[in-house]
């Protein structure tokens, strides 16, 4: 269990100042068969001293007749001669990468954020070093897998070569050039093949596989937003492979790219020219400690037959940053989780900005939280206020609805309902008033809960007792697990429930008819919640706390200025009113409530 800092004391004398206040002065009354196998050389789970890079291999050529290993020969024909040799080392880094590589396989076994740690404060490399694989297959009469073989490295300062040459000067050559930012240019060389490789194939096999490392607080969470996705060549739309659980799919369309996305990093394999189809993907789930997922891909690409054949990719290594991914105008920034339709532009062109423009000004993440949430509250009063009001005119009508329901307890419920309905009318009370305010405020609440999961930004960012807003905080560990809530206490998840309970009894006394009759259902939910937000990040709760929060100090200023007396006498006065011709809304209701009344008829 952990001990009580400082900042778990603000938490619980802030739970304690809002039930005192509340209660005071607002209440006086009453949710590929087996991937390839791990790469042949084992490599340190940590990550592999760098010694002064070599330019060249060190590993010494075969005799083609004497000295070569026969088991070699018939495995890997002319190649033999690079399937011996000594394991080695290069590296190459700007201000944001630095990436390690092999001279066994020619490819990448590391690749570390400068910028960015582990939640336990490590280096962080999404490759998982000797847990990740990259494979050109061909064959040449025998099935060749580069991986096996051991490259000749050549290092400049931002770029390596890695040459795979035969005994009789066969090449395929690996060209790695870092730019400035997370892009790494990768180039495919093959030289004098097309007298080895049957001229019936015109492909040759890439595989590329991960485990993905546990690089967050939370592995449940990072598992939500781990995966691969992809975007096809004919329009630019992304698709996914299943994030919840084990998925593979044969996509037989050309693909631009396919990236193995993390919860806030991803690593992108881009083809120039797009990947010739078909492409195999899986994904499913790692159940060792530090791992996430397994993902694997294999792609067929273009071999013509040529002399001298050039074949270009590129990759992206970095964070899932939104506008960073916008920038390179490839459709990466579709990574990011905003949401679907209207959510997603919420995010997209109003949250996103609003939270760059504070970031300029406050480096608080919790004081940008707080600002937005007041914002997007002061934009979204007039709503609040057209809701407050239709709510305070049924309220007022409650005492009538409740002697219309006495009176008539005993007859057809759909009699009783018309006759609700006629008062409303006659009232000039649209009981769907309050509701439908409420829908501008709802894709503001889907897009918030999109956006603080997947948003980088606030990645180890600590606010009061919470040490990571992009997680769960936790101010006490339970020991064990409890079902459907977790095995650790979140004191922002606990104020977010006790602030809606709050609010939802604040709102109880307006409830009408068969609203009041669901009054335990509106209890319950909050409760509901509390388990199933136990686990989510820390801005999330935080912002929904704020909001109702925000919302409860509205309502409560507004009933201070809404006089319920002439409301009741406007009401008064309507009724009194030539009725007002029906609505296509009011029509088309009773339309269907005498429908209903017959088929209840017939039921009988």
């Amino acid at each position: 269990m952990k001990q009580y800092d400082k900042n778990s004391l603000i938490g619980f004398v802030l739970m304690a100042i809002i039930l005192i206040v509340f209660n005071t002065f607002f209440f006086p009354e009453t949710n590929q068969e087996k991937y390839l196998s791990n790469t042949s050389t084992e490599l340190s789970d940590n990550e592999p001293s760098i010694t002064k890079e070599e330019t060249k291999s060190d590993f010494q050529y075969l005799s083609n007749d004497t000295n070569i290993n026969y088991a070699l020969k018939e495995k890997y024909g002319v190649f033999a001669n690079c399937a011996v040799g000594k394991e080695t080392f290069h590296t190459i880094e700007n201000e944001k990468l630095k990436i390690t590589f092999t001279n066994k396989g020619g490819r990448i076994i590391s690749v570390v954020m400068k910028e960015h740690q582990t939640y336990d404060s490590l280096p962080l490399d999404i490759f998982a070093q000797a847990n990740s694989n990259f494979n050109l297959q061909f064959t040449t009469g025998k099935t060749i897998n580069t991986t096996d073989l051991f490259f000749i490295a050549d290092q400049r300062t931002n770029s390596l070569s890695m040459k795979l040459i035969s005994d009789n000067q066969h090449q395929i050559e690996y060209i790695y050039t870092l730019s400035e930012d997370y892009i790494v240019d990768f180039d495919i060389n093959i030289v004098g093949m097309e007298t080895l490789i049957p001229t019936s194939v015109n492909f040759m096999k890439l595989e590329w596989q991960m485990k993905t490392p546990q690089t967050e607080k939370s592995k449940e969470n990072q598992d939500m937003y781990t995966g691969i996705q992809y975007q096809y060549s004919t329009d630019n739309e992304v698709d996914y492979l299943s994030f919840s659980s084990t998925d593979e799919d044969e996509i037989k369309s050309r693909l631009n790219w396919v990236a193995f996305k993390q919860q806030f990093f991803s690593a992108i394999f881009i083809a120039k020219e797009g990947f010739k189809k078909p492409t195999i993907l899986k994904s499913s789930k790692n159940e060792e400690s530090k791992f996430v997922k397994d993902l694997y891909a294999q792609f067929e690409i273009d071999y013509k037959h040529k002399r001298d054949e050039r074949i270009g990719f590129q990759f992206y290594f970095g964070p899932n940053h939104y506008k960073t991914l916008k920038s390179y105008e490839s459709g990466f920034e579709e990574l990011i989780p905003l949401g679907w339709g209207i959510f997603g532009w919420v995010n997209e062109y109003l949250i996103i900005n609003i939270f760059d423009i504070l970031n300029k000004y406050f480096s608080s993440y919790g004081i940008i939280i707080l600002l937005l949430t007041l914002i997007i509250k002061l934009v979204l009063s007039p709503f609040t206020y057209k809701a407050f009001l239709s709510q305070a005119k049924m309220k007022v009508l409650k005492p009538e609805i409740d002697s219309l329901n006495e009176k008539n307890k005993n007859k057809d419920p759909m009699k009783i309902q018309k006759e609700t309905m006629a008062l409303y009318r006659r009232a000039g009370v649209n009981p769907m008033g309050g509701c439908l305010p409420m829908l501008f405020q709802f894709p503001i609440l889907i897009a918030m809960f999109q956006f603080f999961p997947a948003s980088i930004e606030l990645r180890q960012q600590s606010f009061l007792w919470a040490d990571d807003l992009s997680s769960y905080d936790s101010i006490m560990e339970l020991g064990f697990s409890i079902p459907f809530y977790g095995d650790h206490v979140s004191l922002f998840t606990l104020l977010m429930t006790i602030s809606t309970l709050f609010y939802t009894r604040m709102n109880a006394s307006m409830a009408t008819g068969q609203m009041a009759q669901m009054k335990w259902m509106m209890y319950l939910m909050p409760i509901m919640f509390l388990g199933f937000f136990n686990n989510y990040a820390a801005g999330l709760t935080y912002y929904y706390f704020l909001a109702n929060m925000f919302t409860m100090t509205q309502q409560y200023f507004m009933k201070r200025f809404v006089d319920e007396e002439a409301i009741l006498a406007q009401l008064e006065a309507n009724k009194k009113k030539p009725p007002k011709p029906k609505s296509r809304f009011q029509k088309k209701l009773e339309e269907m409530q005498k429908q209903q009344e017959q088929r209840m008829k017939k039921r009988k």
